[in-house]
């Protein structure tokens, strides 16, 4: 029989799709057609396998060669598929056992000389055959990512001859079972709050955002050290669980950002810069791929000099904000990523940045203060649970520190850590995520703090979002006190994050 069938996987997001390459050979003038929907790197694939089965000394057909790859209306695109189709001519034309590809699937791309290339999408690849209960024959160089994923077999291989040796059971490949790596970052390679002299109120507030997974914006002039702040938040987050950490791999291994196996349980933390378009900071292209929003999934985007990012590039972060996911359509495909990040911006208060300065060297006028401000649309700035501001310490305190020493970024993530599970084993998630049925049952407040909340909201002119953040802020600040419930000291200090509630920032 002529037809052999070889299992591989698509690329369609984040998800790897079963693909099953069908080759049959025929009587008839030579030729190799590829259908099912093939693209632009799928059918230069004939030219590649060629060349690789040439050079590798097996006998090329020269007969009609059909591969067809099903379903026909996933688009195929890369030279992941190689290796399948160089398999399924070998198999068709009995140069290799039929029955050892049942039992396997294979992606890699192959050069002339019949050496397997790494491919994208590795992880999400390794995920699915572990579903499906098979071996994963895969480039060697991806094995590091694929053995993230427990219980499948990983037969990594150098060159397509070595592929061939293991299915005929020549020289049989030691299969490498899965195994978790632990995370390899030590304290000594993350940035530590212990640097940083003072700003004991950003530092709070960055806790508490630790703690419940809030967004935050820092406003304050230029130097007074946002940004200095902001690049220290991933020093005092816990580390990811198995399950967030394999979905932050998977975004990451479709995409063109280097995967490190070794930090993998890292909170991943992406800062684009603000001529970002839009496409960059949610994903996009023809053939969809994840944006910064998705690179930062279960992990942090900071946004620094927020009003200087395009006001339409802003925007389309408010629907990701709220479902932790995006979705983009195009007229051939639809792709979805998870984006489930959390939102740390940073700005200057006007746009030569010293308002409000001890300097006095401010001279914006109002209008250009708020047509400054305006730039961050209402609707965008009610979805931040919480603003601070950060102003310029002393100059004894920056050339000497606090009397007591700084706190050092470990004994801060002990506290975050220990909140954070609190929260999770109440709330089963964090608080940041809480529904309104939670937000109900674990937010409620005593008459008192109920009467205050109404009253911040009345004066503030806060919305029913804004409302329900306060109350979720409270419920994190609530758990770092260990507390079962939410008292005054705790809601007062999660109305006070609220800062420009108090000040227009323009129209939404």
């Amino acid at each position: 029989m002529t037809l052999a069938i070889v299992y591989t996987r698509g690329r369609q997001g984040i998800n790897a799709p079963l693909v099953t390459v069908e080759v049959h050979i025929a009587n008839g003038l030579p030729s190799l057609s590829i259908v099912g929907l093939p693209e632009a790197a799928v059918k230069e694939s004939k030219d590649r396998v060629r060349g690789a089965l040439l050079n590798c000394r097996f006998e090329f057909p020269a007969q009609r060669i059909i591969v067809n790859m099903a379903p026909a209306d996933i688009p195929k695109e890369g030279g992941r598929f190689d290796l399948a189709i160089a398999l399924g001519i070998l198999a068709a034309s009995e140069q290799i056992r039929k029955n050892a590809l049942l039992r396997v699937e294979c992606v890699g791309e192959l050069s002339l000389g019949g050496e397997l290339k790494p491919i994208n999408g590795a992880l999400p690849v390794a995920i699915q055959t572990r579903r499906a209960g098979r071996q994963l024959i895969l480039p060697k160089e991806n094995a590091g990512e694929a053995t993230l994923v427990g219980d499948v077999e990983i037969i990594p291989a150098n060159h397509l001859l070595d592929v061939c040796a293991h299915l005929n059971g020549l020289r049989p490949i030691e299969p490498q079972v899965s195994a978790t790596p632990t995370m390899a970052t030590t304290d000594d390679e993350v940035l530590d709050f212990a640097d940083v002299h003072g700003h004991y109120h950003a530092k709070r507030a960055l806790e508490i955002a630790a703690a419940g997974r809030h967004n935050l914006l820092m406003l304050g002039p230029p130097g007074t050290g946002k940004s200095m702040l902001a690049a220290r938040l991933p020093g005092i987050l816990p580390p990811l669980s198995v399950e967030e950490a394999l979905e932050s791999a998977a975004v990451a291994s479709v995409s063109d950002v280097a995967f490190e196996p070794a930090i993998w349980r890292k909170p991943p933390f992406r800062s684009p810069h603000h001529t970002a378009s839009a496409p960059a900071l949610v994903g996009g292209g023809s053939n969809p791929r994840p944006g910064e929003i998705s690179l930062a999934h279960n992990g942090v985007l900071f946004l620094d000099e927020l009003p200087e990012f395009d006001r339409k590039v802003l925007e389309v972060l408010r629907e990701p904000l709220e479902k932790g996911s995006i979705t983009i359509s195009r007229a051939a495909r639809q792709a979805d990523f998870p984006a489930r990040f959390q939102l740390i911006a940073a700005m200057n208060p006007c746009p030569c940045g010293y308002l409000g300065d001890a300097s006095g060297r401010c001279h914006c006028t109002s209008e250009q203060v708020q047509r400054y401000r305006a730039r961050i649309s209402g609707p965008l700035l009610d979805r931040i649970d919480m603003h601070i501001e950060v102003t310029r310490i002393p100059q004894a305190v920056l050339r000497n520190g606090s009397p007591g020493g700084e706190e050092n970024s470990a004994s801060i993530r002990d506290r975050v850590n220990d909140a954070r599970q609190l929260a999770v084993a109440r709330n089963g998630v964090t608080n940041s995520a809480l529904t309104p049925q939670q937000i109900k049952r674990f937010c409620s407040l005593n008459d008192r703090c109920q009467q205050i909340l109404e009253r911040a909201v009345t004066k503030l002119g806060l919305s029913h979002r804004a409302y329900h953040r306060i109350l979720k802020v409270a419920r994190s600040i609530a758990d770092l006190a260990g507390s079962e419930t939410i008292e005054l000291p705790h809601l007062s200090e999660a109305i006070s994050y609220r800062r420009l509630d108090r000040t227009p920032m323009g129209s939404g």
